[in-house]
């Protein structure tokens, strides 16, 4: 499986697009820009979705859906909103085909033109707040906390699985508040939400912050976002949680009688993350010999090979794993028991191994004799004989330690791998040898970020929400600055 596979040092982009494909993730469609999720990259997904999902209703929130297609007018009722999606746009203009006059295939039926044309949705907004304005009359009928679990289409040029697609999977959050505190605190609060789980069950350390004006989401008052650090130094934006203040609530009319019996327009946030997050879960801990996956979201988290040659041996391995096996589940551990015969033992430990399971126990005749089996732990590929009887405790164990220690692997990185800058040289040479979080003053304009970007391809991440005021000269105008910001590169 691993075969041909290049280091991270030889090639990070094609490692990446490699291990994604043989590793049973995902592959490219017959549609540009398009991916298939195959069952394995799915099921890591799907644990995705259901701890988020329990997150976002624990804090009170509601799922619902809606439409796939967007009136085209929606758009031009929020001015940056349109402007900042125009690009990206797939435009419906027809509903009918028809068999084409020269009998070769068919055509779009041209007398089937839409009256208005629809927009595939690049993000939910404008049809949401349509909604809204039918749902909140009230004070009592606010706030309104809705997620929504859904695919959207932004017309990309360049695309990479997970990463940047065409179509993407991702739930986005719409809500509606009384006032502008509730809706900063809700904003605030779903931040915190995706910090927890990109830390402490993706074991990826992230950055809580706010954008930049120029990076804001379209439409937004305020973005907060959370971003991380890939092992080849570029950054990458693992969430995002928008203030949209009444932007949305005026441009669709959405008013409320608030509790002295007067109209006022609501307060808006909205905030997602998506199938972008398994680009980070693969960047941030995979290695040259494949997958690695924290053991709180890896869909196999033990597997089982015994090491057989007859039906009779393979029948006595299974006696001693199957409780073993029950004991493990009944404890919630996803087990995976391998007994095929058609594939060889070393076959099996490169599967699993390539796929990122993080435990794998093995178990033979001589084992079962001795009362030991052999354990392997993916993330630092160490192995060691145990007694069957201490194999329970210690895999809970041994699964806890996993999780650790990838979290504490991935803040080491980036602690060693964010730098303090204080002139456009250093600047320059840090980004260009190093890469990583660089740590630099900005003067606070567009005009300087602009020409950072454009001399470098460095934007702001993030203004970290723990600055501290500190007084300094921008790293690239000197002009004065109140405070440290964090460039990077990025996905």
């Amino acid at each position: 499986m691993a075969k041909d596979f290049p280091t991270r040092d030889e090639n990070y982009s094609q490692w990446y697009n490699d291990l994604v494909i043989k590793a049973d993730l995902a592959e490219n469609s017959a549609v540009r820009g398009c991916m298939v999720i195959k069952p394995y990259g799915y099921a890591i997904w799907e644990r995705i979705q259901a701890v988020l999902d329990k997150k976002f209703k624990d804090t009170g929130h509601q799922n619902a859906y809606f439409p796939i297609f967007i009136p085209k007018s929606f758009f031009s009722k929020e001015a940056s909103h349109v402007e900042g999606f125009a690009k990206e746009c797939a435009v419906v203009t027809h509903y009918r085909l028809k068999n084409s006059p020269d009998g070769k295939g068919i055509v779009v039926d041209e007398d089937a033109k839409l009256e208005e044309e629809l927009i595939v949705r690049p993000t939910s907004e404008t049809i949401i707040w349509d909604t809204y304005k039918n749902w909140i009359k009230s004070y009592r009928d606010l706030p309104v906390l809705i997620n929504q679990w859904a695919n959207v289409v932004r017309w990309e040029m360049r695309t990479r699985l997970f990463l940047r697609t065409t179509e993407f999977l991702w739930q986005e959050g719409h809500t509606a508040h009384a006032t502008m505190q509730e809706a900063i605190a809700e904003s605030e609060t779903m931040l915190n939400v995706y910090a927890d789980f990109a830390e402490n069950w993706m074991a990826i350390p992230v950055i809580k912050g706010t954008k930049s004006p120029a990076e804001r989401f379209a439409g937004a008052i305020e973005t907060y976002a959370i971003e991380a650090l890939m092992q080849d130094g570029k950054a990458l934006q693992a969430g995002t949680s928008h203030f949209l203040g009444q932007n949305f609530a005026k441009a669709f009319d959405v008013k409320y009688l608030n509790r002295e019996n007067q109209l006022d327009y609501v307060w808006a946030t909205s905030w997602g993350v998506s199938t972008r997050l398994m680009g980070a879960l693969i960047m941030s801990h995979s290695d040259d010999h494949g997958l690695v996956l924290p053991p709180k979201l890896a869909p196999i988290q033990v597997a089982i090979v015994p090491v057989f040659k007859t039906a009779e041996q393979l029948e006595q391995i299974s006696a001693v794993v199957m409780p073993i096996k029950k004991a493990l589940e009944e404890k919630g551990i996803s087990v995976k028991y391998d007994d095929r015969d058609t594939h060889k033992p070393g076959w099996k430990f490169t599967e699993y191994e390539f796929k990122g399971v993080p435990v794998r126990l093995t178990i033979g005749p001589r084992d079962i004799e001795q009362g030991t089996v052999e354990i392997a732990r993916r993330d630092t590929l160490e192995k060691e004989s145990l007694q069957l009887r201490d194999i329970e405790n210690k895999v809970v164990h041994l699964l806890d330690q996993i999780q650790k220690n990838l979290y504490d692997r991935a803040f080491a990185f980036r602690e060693n791998n964010t730098f303090r800058v204080d002139s456009w040289e250093e600047f320059k040479t840090v980004l260009d040898e190093k890469g990583g979080f660089l740590s630099a003053h900005w003067d606070g304009t567009a005009e300087t970020e602009g020409r950072i970007k454009e001399e470098t391809k460095a934007t702001i991440r993030v203004i970290p929400l723990d600055n501290q005021q500190e007084e300094g000269k921008c790293v690239y105008s000197g002009k004065p600055s109140t405070q440290r910001v964090l460039f990077a590169r990025a996905y």
